[in-house]
């Protein structure tokens, strides 16, 4: 039997730094279906440095890179908290560390899952921390080739690492001819491990589509409003998008693990004779008339005449007698 699909809905940084928000985030999302919560554990000094390129003029409130992730820092201790949140609503607490030393924090805290972003798939000083702490990861491939994610694979499989590969595309947000749903089947064939999609699309088809075409684990941001600041927002979907997405993907659930038999329509008996049809005549035709292809029409329900596909048998047989229109035309009527 298929797994369930195992859906991660990710905060990363939609908190904007503020711990209530975070918190509301984690009571809105308990009540969407999700299995599980994502996090990302920044601590500026141990990670980044004020040279950091990346998004720097995003925010009217942050001079620096360096700065947003000192504002979206929490304490150790505050972090104990959300993890005993996420357990009292029943949430896998799943955390991006992004140094050495969140992963130190992490093991304290209790993470339940270790997500490597799509930045440090190629870490291995990162990997090798993580994979000490013999928790399962989750390797998001959206900036790694083919030839850089078989190194990070054979690099976890020599630790005996429980690991899995998500299909991602670093963009924010990706538009349909960035998804990549073909990597799905290709990640599966080449490493043989569980595969997901993580999806910064914002559309709840895309991973509907990905799960339908074989995701085990699926991804995706979560924000309260399109219009919220934040560097994901654009990315996410809503809270109602996800309460939808989690019914879709779950009748998919179901679905898969119900496989018809198209050799067995025993169960459509009934319909069939209701709504297949006999032949029958379309307008008043004497004794001795022979049949033509014009002279036919087919009437339901099944049974009463002679087969609608049997059409061809009919033609050129003479009638035995009047028949009137729309009269159903059985094999005593014909020589």
């Amino acid at each position: 039997m298929k797994n369930k699909p195992y859906l991660i809905a990710e905060i990363a940084q939609a908190h904007e730094g503020s711990l209530g928000i975070l918190h509301s985030y984690i009571d809105a999302v308990a009540k969407t279906g999700v299995q599980a919560v994502k996090f990302q554990l920044h601590i500026a000094e141990a990670e980044s440095s004020i040279h950091e390129p990346f998004r720097v003029k995003f925010s009217k409130e942050d001079a620096t890179r360096y700065d947003y992730w000192k504002r979206m820092e929490f304490t150790l201790e505050q972090w104990k908290g959300i993890k005993e949140h996420c357990d009292e609503v029943g949430l896998d607490f799943i955390c991006s560390p992004f140094s050495n030393l969140a992963v130190d924090w992490l093991e304290e805290i209790g993470v339940h899952t270790y997500k490597v972003g799509s930045g440090e798939v190629n870490n291995l000083l990162l990997l090798e921390k993580i994979t000490q702490t013999g928790k399962p990861i989750i390797i998001s491939s959206g900036m790694s080739s083919f030839s850089e994610l078989d190194e990070t694979v054979n690099f976890l499989k020599d630790k005996n690492a429980d690991f899995s590969i998500l299909q991602c595309t670093t963009a924010y947000p990706t538009i349909p001819e960035q998804y990549g749903l073909n990597v799905i089947g290709e990640l599966k064939e080449r490493y043989n491990v569980p595969v997901g999609f993580s999806d910064h699309s914002a559309s709840t088809s895309t991973g509907v589509a990905a799960v339908a075409l074989g995701a085990e684990i699926l991804e995706f941001h979560v924000v309260f409003h399109k219009e919220m600041f934040g560097p994901d927002t654009a990315a996410s979907l809503t809270i109602m998008q996800t309460k939808l997405l989690v019914e879709a993907v779950n009748r998919i659930y179901i679905a898969q693990n119900n496989p018809i038999d198209k050799n067995n329509n025993e169960s459509f008996k009934e319909l069939k004779s209701i709504f297949e049809k006999s032949l029958a005549i379309n307008k008043d035709l004497p004794k001795g008339h022979t049949i033509t292809f014009t002279d036919l029409e087919s009437k339901k329900p099944s049974g009463f005449g002679i087969s609608a596909k049997e059409f061809k048998n009919v033609i050129g047989k003479k009638l035995t007698h009047n028949k009137t229109k729309w009269d159903f035309l059985n094999e005593e009527d014909l020589e």
